[in-house]
């Protein structure tokens, strides 16, 4: 079997926000095929297709999604060492790419080690944290586009701050190539577990969340300008801007994706009006608010 098609898939069960309505059609696809096949019938059906990973930076509205969606996780999650460059699929969670390049004592992908997202999610927005970006690390990017699979070398991918050129072309991440170096075993851990450690206690990670709501505009800190706005522990419904981190907005009570999309409005103006700063969201929209 190449894919698998499910109708009225619950949104909620694909994003770390755990909201969102029904995907009127969600596809799983297994290999290249199943893709091609998915795709193909998405174009016969002159629809557009959202294609997601972990969901970690998507807000689905509660109404749902219209256009087919489409799981790259169980087909593209390879993970393959050679020397000091690990290639993994758009499929691969982050945290275990990072755990496979420890395990072969190869030092430069710590930073990833605790983003809650998959490689094709990470090297479409150049995601990134405590110093170390995707592209600090990549050699090539496997694409599909034109009806082709691709290999675009990284410094082609105009990669920089949450930004890649696959946010501007119709092209789907399917895969990385990555140079990493060797380095101790002992030490590359122990930078891992300072980085866990660091999440874990600044950072609301005992709630459904996307990570970092805002974007971090230039000369300044989010989550400071929301702080000293004073809406630490704003709420809106269920979502919440968490008191531990205000750049995050959390889903702390059965939230709803427009109580999401309100709170994230009323932070936006807010800062706005208080500093003149307009706050960009990370998180992606999908669907009508």
């Amino acid at each position: 079997m190449n894919y698998e098609l499910k109708t009225n898939e619950p949104m909620s069960l694909h994003t770390t926000f755990r909201t969102g309505g029904n995907a009127d059609k969600f596809y799983k696809v297994y290999n290249i095929q199943g893709l091609k096949e998915v795709l193909n019938i998405c174009r016969s059906e002159e629809q557009k297709p959202l294609i997601i990973g972990n969901g970690s930076n998507l807000l689905v509205s509660d109404s749902g999604v219209k256009e087919p969606v489409i799981d790259i996780r169980n087909g593209f999650d390879h993970i393959i060492v050679e020397g000091d460059t690990i290639t993994a699929g758009a499929g691969a969670v982050l945290s275990k790419v990072a755990s496979t390049a420890l395990e072969n004592s190869l030092e430069g992908f710590e930073f990833a080690h605790g983003i809650p997202g998959t490689v094709g999610g990470a090297v479409y927005m150049n995601a990134g944290a405590y110093g170390g970006e995707i592209k600090d690390v990549a050699v090539s990017v496997e694409v599909y586009v034109n009806d082709e699979v691709k290999t675009i070398p990284a410094e082609d991918m105009d990669f920089s701050y949450r930004h890649s050129r696959a946010m501007l072309e119709d092209m789907i991440i399917l895969g990385i190539t990555i140079k990493l170096k060797k380095g101790d075993k002992a030490e590359i851990k122990a930078r891992m577990d300072d980085f866990s450690e660091r999440r874990r206690s600044k950072q609301p990670l005992e709630y459904p969340s996307a990570g970092s709501t805002f974007k971090r505009p230039e000369g300044y800190f989010a989550g400071k300008l929301i702080m000293d706005s004073g809406l630490s522990g704003a709420s809106v419904g269920g979502a919440m801007v968490s008191p531990k981190h205000c750049g995050f907005i959390i889903n702390y009570d059965n939230a709803t994706s427009s109580d999401i999309y309100n709170l994230i409005k009323k932070v936006q103006e807010e800062v706005k009006l208080k500093y003149e700063v307009s706050l960009e969201t990370e998180v992606k929209l999908i669907g009508e608010f």
